[in-house]
């Protein structure tokens, strides 16, 4: 029996229902706190929820029940001041359920959470990514070696009961970033030697740490968690790219090293090491290896995409910043957030939920993403068979100067040398004026062979 305290009389003004893949989540908004109990009945399977001194005001005749464990669900008054709400299901689910306090779109609410019991289906393990320092131990990859796609994991932040940012005319972040993940998916899609999975598909709420396994489920050499940032002045305005903190992958580290339950995949299968027979010393080095190898990473792609997103929107700051956010630490999978812009400034917001600022942004991180990899091909993909048989040749991309631009600031944004971006344009100086067009050298393109 679960029991969660708050003692207050509420009535229940609406429900609402939320399908992910493997969960159910139901959501009472109340009209105060109140305390409740839970428990499971079976034969038939039954959750039954007693809600202290609660009345029933809400309509459930627009439930979509369809692909839900619920079959129906149904309410009465019990012991004169109580309220008891049967949950009938189809199949056996783990149920759990705890209380919420009023946020910027909802009041008072009590979350039903609603698991289902089949268990997912199993994948091989992650194939080693390029900047890992760790023993190669031969691993299986997704398909024959070379021939493998580049994997990148799209996470649209928030979902469901967790609008994220509320904006300039009640604009969503849940729903924009879910958005530009889609249309970057269908982008990457269709890059040759890349695959996108989406973490989220859909408007429902995935834990934070849960976003990361299902990235290392689907083998990912890059997790990219998208977001749009809200601030107290409507001022505000840029977008954001940010990687893990040093002092966040520390904390991650003692916390995994900790962990007993999960030593045995700490690394997540990556170069088939795993922590489980090795003693704490040995343990503590080889994730601290493990840890650096992949922040490294994910601030050189963060600083790629950075670059590129700067095309298209202004940006908050010009360098990767640094912070704990839970969704970024992986050991494993180099993994950066990317802030699209503020949707509490209101000429941000209007942007973000079209669709053709949504598309820029999503081609913009495209162009870095695959700049990164084309550089950086992970060992056993199909991009890392073509750089070896010199199938990447280079091109050239083309950046628009803007106020406040330095050559030297140029270069370093997209990771090349002063003097070639000098002879790339036919500069005898280092002077630059604003709107003219700079050729950047060294971006990479797969190299089509005749038929």
């Amino acid at each position: 029996m679960l029991f969660c305290g708050l003692a207050q009389a509420a009535q229940i003004n609406n429900v609402r229902l939320w399908r992910a893949p493997d969960n159910t989540r139901l959501v009472f908004d109340l009209s105060g706190p109140a305390d409740h109990t839970l428990f499971t009945l079976a034969s038939p399977e039954r959750i039954v929820i007693d809600i202290s001194g609660a009345t029933f005001n809400a309509s459930t005749s627009n439930l979509a029940l369809d692909n839900t464990p619920l079959t129906g669900l149904r309410s009465a008054p019990r012991d004169g001041s109580d309220l008891r709400v049967v949950l009938d299901l189809s199949r056996q689910v783990t149920a759990k359920s705890f209380s919420l306090p009023p946020n910027q779109q909802y009041g008072h609410r009590l979350v039903i959470d609603l698991y289902d019991q089949e268990p997912a289906p199993s994948l091989p393990p992650r194939a080693e990514p390029s900047a890992s320092p760790l023993p190669q131990t031969p691993t299986r990859s997704v398909t024959e070696a070379g021939q493998r796609d580049v994997i990148i994991a799209l996470d649209a932040g928030h979902g469901g009961e967790d609008p994220g940012a509320i904006g300039h005319n009640k604009a969503l972040e849940k729903d924009v970033v879910l958005a530009i993940a889609r249309e970057l998916k269908s982008l990457i899609d269709a890059e040759p030697g890349f695959r996108a999975v989406l973490v989220r598909t859909g408007d429902y709420f995935i834990p934070l740490r849960r976003r990361t396994e299902i990235a290392r489920r689907h083998n990912a050499d890059l997790l990219v968690s998208i977001h749009a940032d809200a601030f107290t002045r409507p001022s505000a305005f840029g977008a954001s790219v940010f990687a893990l903190s040093d002092r966040g992958a520390t904390s991650e580290t003692a916390r995994l090293l900790a962990d007993r339950e999960n030593r045995s995949d700490l690394i997540g299968g990556v170069g088939g090491v795993s922590l489980d027979n090795k003693d704490q010393v040995l343990a503590s080095v080889l994730l601290d290896l493990s840890m650096t190898a992949t922040l490294s990473a994910s601030l050189d792609v963060g600083q790629q995409v950075l670059s590129s997103i700067g095309q298209v929107t202004p940006l908050h700051k010009r360098r990767v910043e640094q912070a704990g956010f839970m969704v970024l630490k992986s050991p494993d999978i180099p993994s950066i957030l990317v802030e699209t812009g503020f949707i509490s400034n209101p000429g941000e917001a209007q942007k973000l939920v079209t669709r053709s600022h949504q598309q820029a942004l999503a081609r913009a991180m495209l162009g870095g993403i695959r700049g990164y990899f084309h550089r950086n091909p992970p060992p056993g993909t199909r991009l890392a068979a073509l750089k070896s048989n010199g199938q990447l040749a280079q091109v050239d991309r083309e950046y628009t100067v803007r106020r406040g631009d330095t050559l030297s600031l140029i270069a370093n944004r997209h990771d090349v040398s002063l003097a070639s971006l000098r002879q790339a344009n036919g500069l005898r100086n280092d002077q630059i004026r604003v709107g003219q067009v700079l050729k950047v050298p060294a971006s990479s393109m797969l190299v089509k062979n005749d038929p």
